[in-house]
């Protein structure tokens, strides 16, 4: 998910620099919300697990796109799945992302430790390659979305500032404890709106966060948008969250445990000291990994090396800022 959010400042960019251009962006259905709002962007839904799965679903995912009569291709993804699929397609004109795989592995190996190119930019080269360079510097985000009834109800009508936090990812090396971002918690909600995010299994978990507002699993894709959309600010794992609210134009202040934002993945269009990463004087082998699915014992608790406060600091210095 975070992957095709981040693709959609890029996507943005070029259809607002190129007005003669039209994007046809092949993903999950589930993601056609990302997308919505974007002048001359469709989505064409790839039934990874029904009828284009595997080699034959493929070709067959193939002989519809090459009925569309495709300039040229950009693999943004570049995997097996896309590399099959590129066998298959009529058009000449395919680049594919570079993923940076050696500067990757010198960074988690501890012989480089500085900033590589982002995956934003990644995904603007694969674009330059094609004839069509782009400038990422003067970003135009949507305008918010006006809630309706249900949603209102739902959030409240009062007058607080509306603080999202996603307090979950994918690996628990990523993961603030949760008994510290209940502080967190604590120390917000006197004066902020606290709205809480992840899935449906994140739901119980929650509960434990008092005066806030658990959306977890209780909308739909589309409504979770809208109401990040009115946020004044995220506060997220390195996680889909955070580039949900990035591509929405949502200032987002990320934690960073055993992951670090050197490795590209920052969410877009963010400060640098918006990203409060783990203190490497008490876990020195930060980064890990790039997606933080491997780590040496006791590294499951690098985010916790965040003091609650930095966090709460860090918020309220950032929504100051923005006051009008």
């Amino acid at each position: 998910m975070g992957d095709v959010a981040m693709s959609v400042p890029v996507v943005r960019a070029v259809i607002t620099q190129y007005p003669e251009v039209e994007i046809t962006v092949l993903t999950r259905g589930f993601f056609k919300a990302f997308f919505r709002g974007i002048p001359r962007v469709s989505v064409f839904s790839a039934e990874v697990k029904g009828e284009h799965k595997g080699v034959l679903g493929l070709y067959k995912l193939a002989k519809s796109l090459n009925k569309m009569g495709f300039y040229a291709v950009a693999d943004l993804h570049q995997v097996l799945r896309s590399k099959i699929l590129k066998q298959f397609l009529n058009s000449k004109r395919f680049i594919a992302l570079d993923k940076g795989r050696k500067a990757k592995r010198a960074l988690i190996s501890g012989e480089k430790f500085e900033p590589i190119k982002t995956t934003h930019q990644r995904y603007a080269d694969v674009f330059e390659k094609l004839g069509f360079p782009v400038d990422l510097l003067n970003p135009i985000f949507p305008e918010r979305v006006v809630l309706n009834e249900k949603l209102l109800e739902l959030v409240g009508r009062d007058s607080k500032k509306w603080i999202g936090i996603a307090p979950f990812a994918a690996h628990q090396g990523k993961v603030y404890p949760l008994e510290l971002m209940e502080q967190v918690v604590e120390k917000l909600t006197p004066d902020y709106k606290v709205i809480l995010f992840g899935g449906k299994e994140d739901r119980e978990a929650l509960k434990t966060f008092h005066n806030t507002v658990n959306l977890a699993g209780a909308l739909s894709f589309d409504e979770e948008l809208d109401i990040i959309s009115n946020l004044d600010i995220m506060l997220s794992m390195d996680s889909g969250n955070a580039h949900l609210a990035a591509m929405l134009g949502v200032p987002v202040i990320s934690i960073w445990g055993v992951t670090h934002p050197y490795a590209g993945f920052a969410p877009f269009n963010q400060p640098e000291d918006y990203a409060l990463c783990a203190d490497r004087t008490q876990f020195p082998k930060v980064p890990t990994s790039v997606y933080g699915n491997k780590y040496p014992e006791g590294y499951e608790k690098a985010a916790g090396s965040i003091a609650p406060e930095v966090i709460v600091s860090k918020i309220n210095a950032v929504l100051t800022s923005y006051k009008s």
